[in-house]
């Protein structure tokens, strides 16, 4: 598969709609300007993720500030107003110069600006008063337009091919790390970005989560239903030094970034026959997966979706194995996802967030078996007009290879 997209820019009027989405949500909240710092969402809202920041005035046009690189950025972006700095601290006065004023009431991401970074900004625009954009943000980013939604598709075709050379090129004996690095080495000569983005400071993006056999029926830290043993304590999540064996439930979790954009899916495979009640668990989860797609039409509560899981896992008869350990119950059965790994909204239970036409989630019913294995799948499902359908392209079932 050759790589034709890796210098894909971001459409004039993808940009011009989100930022007029994102001024309608500061009309709405009565903020008078955004001062994005977080590069998903500059390159959101402007298609350049160079060393920038952009200012969002609502009454205003958007100021790209570019320390470096200037060429790239004014190449990428199609922000009309491009201002080189060679500070930061340089930007409230060329505002105040190119806008005559500065907004008084200013929104940051507070979910990802560090504390040292919030009193920065405090002092570097006092005396204007920052509020909390990250709700703003996550409603226009959480809706994906008809352009993002390719860009996810490219995102699965690269993802498909890359189970296809998993199932080709598995083999006992080798090492669940030696064989994630053959991977990652085939994914990215076909378009793998080789880097997961993810926005909470805590989580870890890894590419490749292989978990084989006893493997998978380890609990961890990651805040996910499986875990795996890592390389060592410092990682302690995801493939390991284990050997691959025939005849055992591998359960090969992969996420893939295409052009910034995310696939996440999770398939099991096996060398040989599968063990019985790792089929079983297998097939329920793929029942689980088409469950809850038939509910998650416009207007379906996110917990609503997750309730719809667990008593499904109940009726099947696994429900003590599912979303994890007894004592290590994820509280979600599938995150957003897009220009990070994990978005809002999240199927998490209690939410009470609605489905809406252009989401798009990343659903992944699971189980453990402690010290056995974990069986599961995970694909990413688009919510329509019509209806929710699959964005994944590998199929959804158990491959004997």
């Amino acid at each position: 598969m050759e790589n034709k997209n890796h210098l894909t820019l971001v459409p004039a009027g993808e940009i011009a709609n989100r930022i007029r989405t994102l001024k309608t949500h500061m009309e709405n909240t009565g903020m008078g300007a955004v001062f994005l710092t977080h590069k998903p969402d500059i390159y959101y809202f402007c298609g350049t993720a160079q060393d920038a920041w952009l200012y969002v005035p609502v009454d205003n046009d958007p100021l790209l500030f570019v320390k470096q690189y200037l060429p790239r950025a004014c190449c990428e972006t199609c922000i009309a107003r491009v201002v080189p700095i060679a500070s930061i601290t340089l930007i409230p006065d060329l505002i105040k110069e190119i806008h005559t004023t500065i907004a008084g009431s200013m929104g940051l991401a507070f979910d990802v600006v560090p504390v040292r970074d919030f009193q920065f900004f405090q002092s570097l625009f006092s005396p204007a008063v920052f509020t909390d954009a990250t709700a703003l943000i996550t409603a226009c980013r959480m809706i994906k337009s008809d352009w993002e939604i390719s860009r996810i598709k490219d995102a699965a075709r690269v993802s498909k091919d890359t189970f296809a050379f998993i199932c080709e090129n598995l083999v006992p004996e080798e090492s669940e790390i030696a064989f994630c690095g053959r991977i990652e080495a085939f994914a990215r000569s076909i378009g793998h970005s080789g880097k997961l983005l993810v926005r909470h400071y805590r989580a870890e993006g890894f590419a490749h989560h292989l978990l084989s056999g006893s493997s998978g029926g380890l609990g961890g830290a990651l805040d996910s239903p499986v875990s795996g043993a890592g390389t060592c304590s410092a990682y302690p999540f995801g493939a390991g030094h284990k050997l691959i064996q025939a005849n055992e439930p591998v359960l090969m979790d992969l996420g893939t970034m295409v052009n910034g954009y995310h696939m996440d899916e999770t398939r099991m495979l096996v060398m040989g026959k599968m063990p019985p009640l790792a089929e079983q668990a297998g097939l329920a989860a793929i029942e689980i997966l088409y469950h809850v797609k038939d509910l998650m039409v416009p207007g379906t509560l996110v917990d609503q979706v997750f309730t719809a899981a667990m008593d499904r896992a109940q009726k099947l008869g696994l429900g003590s194995f599912f979303l994890g350990l007894p004592d290590l119950k994820s509280r979600f059965i599938g995150h957003g996802i897009g220009l990070e790994l994990v978005e809002d909204p999240v199927l998490a239970r209690g939410r009470n967030t609605k489905l809406l036409p252009g989401m798009v989630f990343a659903v992944e019913p699971k189980f453990i078996f402690k010290d056995r294995f974990a069986a599961g799948i995970e694909s990413v499902i688009h919510i329509t007009d019509k209806g929710p359908r699959f964005l994944s392209l590998t199929e959804n079932r158990i491959f004997a290879v």
